[in-house]
This record gives C-alpha cells, structure tokens and sequence, in this order.
C-alpha cells in the first residue's frame, strides 16, 4: 500500500511539474498574469505596454506555435516561449496552442468556446474602464442554467438566463426581457464568458442607467459551419442556423415565460445579437415586430438594401410612420476596424428614408468582443424606457 502511494505521489508531483514546470523561471519584469489562467498558472502574461508572453513546456515537440501569432523558440528546459512583438489590441482575443500540427486550448487557461470549438483567451486590459468589470458594493444578479426539451430539434436545450440581483428580492414584480445572441462560432456561453455581460448588466443597473430587466442567452446552432460534401456553400449559409427563429418563437420564449416572472407583451421584449447573431436578430424581429419593441446589431451580418426597403423583410420599412411607433429603440453598432462604412450607410440610409435608427461606433476595436461589450454597455440603456 505505501509502494502504490509514494507511486501516486510521484505521478502527481511530474503532473504538476509537467504543467507548472515552467513557471519555474524568473517571470518578465512588469508584467502580470493573463486573468482567464488557471490557478497558480504564471503564463500567459501582459505587459505594461500591452505585449503577451507565452510559455509552454512540451520537451518532446519539434515545433510549438500560438495561433495569429507565431512559432515559438525552444529552451534548454523544455519550454517554449514567445513574446509578441509589440502592443496587442485592448479588449479579449481567442488563441490556441498549436503542438506539432495539432491545434489545442492552451492547459494554462481556463476554457472559452470560440471558433467553433473550446479554445483559449487573453485579456488585454483597457485602462480607466469598469464596466464590464465586477465592482465593490455592486450586487450580483446570476446566470443560471434552464433546460428545455425542443420538440423542433428532438433534442434537450440549455438556455443562460441572467436575472438582475433583485430578482429574489421582489417574489410580485414581473420583469421586461432581452433575448441576446452570440456569433458564428460560438454557443450559449459566450456573452457570460467572453462578453461578462452579468458584470455590464449588474453596473448598469446599479447606476440606474439601466431597466432591471431578464436576459436570455439560448445557442443559435450556429456554432460550427461546415458545408456537406458536394452542398453549395451559398445554399449551407443559407440554412445555417435557420431553424432557430422557429425555436425562439415556439419553444424558448414560451418556455422562459412559464419558468420566471417576466412582462410578456411585446412592449417589455428586445432581442440583439452580435455578428451571425444580429443578422438572425434582424430575420426574427423584422418579420415579426408585433412580438418586439427593441431591436440591436451588433456588428450585424448581412445586409439591408436601403433602395429596396419597401420590400425588405416583408415590407416592415414600407410605412416609416408605423415602424417608428413600433419599434421603440432600432440599434446599429460596430467597431471602427471592422470596415464600418456599410453598417453607417445603412443608418443613414434608413435615417433618409424615416427610419428612426441609433448608430454607435467603437473606437479602435474592429470584430471582437471589446466591440460587442461596448454595444451592449450602450444599447441596455436605451431599452424599455417608454412611457408607462
């Protein structure tokens, strides 16, 4: 028994040496750990000046790289490093360890789903900014998971649903909701994750800029595309995530509306989504504003024709007048990287034509989720304020 535990003991011991191993070095001066590692993991770490430092131990590699960043060099200890070669953007970015060919997360790091699978991420502070960050004497609302059975997909569903921190508090009041929506690529976890909207959504309640309101975080089925053998790549799009504006409609709204106290006409129900997620905001609210007031893109794909808005999406732009009374809050946002001409084009166009619209562009952020955080941060506000 005591062969088989110092065995044990000594397979835990390389374990951790195996991972942890290279922290062992003396750390780059000024810089400090990346805050999605794991615990007690030292790499990767930021600098001061917003430069990254990878370091992986994998003594048996020929060639270890970092995903969008390079190949790195290979040390006597059986480390590898990397130092990127100058300031990385502020704001989140996805990357992978890729050993020998073979791409994984990195075992530093705590787990995100991004780019149709689980990778990882690095967190590049923004300086004199909290809002998407949790705050001393703030309360906490919680997201929490709600399952479902989809008879459209024949399938058990998970739904992230964030309810504000006086949820519990107030057992009579009933609440307004947003249905918010992640990209292509990702899933359900997405704008807890990598978007912290809890943190947005909590800070902005709290300073009262905000509506206490439920938000809804359900998978677009968008999360991997992959045409079949021989399938048109213009008929796959398609059909990508097509199903779920019937999901949304027919299963998810009825369902959150039985399971938690929320206002269920359309005056007190917003939906937004980001990339994918804002051209499928677009499809489900467009065509059907007698169940939504509020609307958001953010950094929508797709696009509007403003010289063929009489016939867009079933004619809902053909009567300016009515729309504008329909639809309370009509949002367009995008980063200034991310080409953002065709997202301002389209506002004013829609402007042009009487459409009430709000546009809002990100300074310095192109198609990333510092964007997105700061659509959300802008667009909250704005919902829900009509008059009783």
């Amino acid at each position: 028994m005591k062969n088989v535990l110092k065995f044990l003991f000594s397979l835990l011991f390389f374990s951790s040496y195996a991972v942890y191993g290279q922290d062992a070095q003396p750390l780059p001066e000024g810089t400090v750990p990346n805050e999605h590692n794991i615990v007690g993991a030292e790499y990767p770490r930021i600098g001061k000046d917003g430069r990254t430092y990878f370091r992986v131990y994998a003594p048996d590699a020929k060639k270890v790289e970092i995903s969008f960043r390079g190949e790195m060099k290979k040390g006597e200890d059986g480390s590898w490093t990397l130092v990127s070669e100058g300031p990385e953007v502020v704001g989140f970015h996805y990357y992978q360890v890729i050993i020998d060919g073979v791409s994984a997360a990195d075992p530093n790091g705590k787990p995100f789903f991004g780019m149709g699978k689980w990778v990882s991420g690095i967190e590049i502070p923004e300086k004199d900014v909290n809002y998407y960050k949790p705050r001393k004497g703030v309360s906490r609302g919680v997201v929490s998971e709600s399952w479902y059975y989809s008879d459209i997909r024949n399938e058990w569903r998970r739904a992230l649903v964030y309810t504000p921190a006086e949820y519990d508090k107030n057992p009579e009041k009933k609440y307004p909701v947003l249905y918010l929506q992640h990209g292509m690529g990702e899933n359900e976890t997405s704008w807890a994750n990598q978007g912290k909207m809890n943190f947005i959504m909590d800070n902005l309640i709290a300073e009262g800029k905000a509506t206490p309101m439920i938000v809804v975080m359900d998978n677009g089925n968008i999360e991997n595309f992959r045409p079949l053998p021989g399938e048109n790549p213009n008929e796959a799009r398609r059909k990508f995530g097509a199903d779920f504006p019937a999901i949304l409609l027919n299963e998810i709204i009825p369902h959150i509306e039985s399971s938690y106290r929320v206002l269920t006409d359309r005056e007190n129900r917003a939906m937004a989504g980001l990339s994918w997620g804002g051209l499928q905001t677009f499809n489900i609210t467009l065509n059907n504003i007698d169940k939504f007031s509020h609307i958001g893109g953010f950094s929508g794909a797709g696009q509007i024709n403003t010289d063929q808005l009489e016939t867009a999406y079933n004619g809902v732009f053909k009567d300016p007048k009515v729309f504008n009374e329909k639809v309370h809050v009509f949002f367009l946002g995008i980063g200034s990287e991310e080409h953002p001409e065709r997202t301002k084009n389209l506002s004013e166009g829609l402007k042009k034509a009487g459409i009430n619209n709000i546009y809002y562009e990100s300074p310095g952020t192109a198609h990333e989720f510092l964007t997105w955080r700061r659509c959300l941060n802008e667009f909250v506000p704005l919902i829900f304020k009509q008059k009783k």
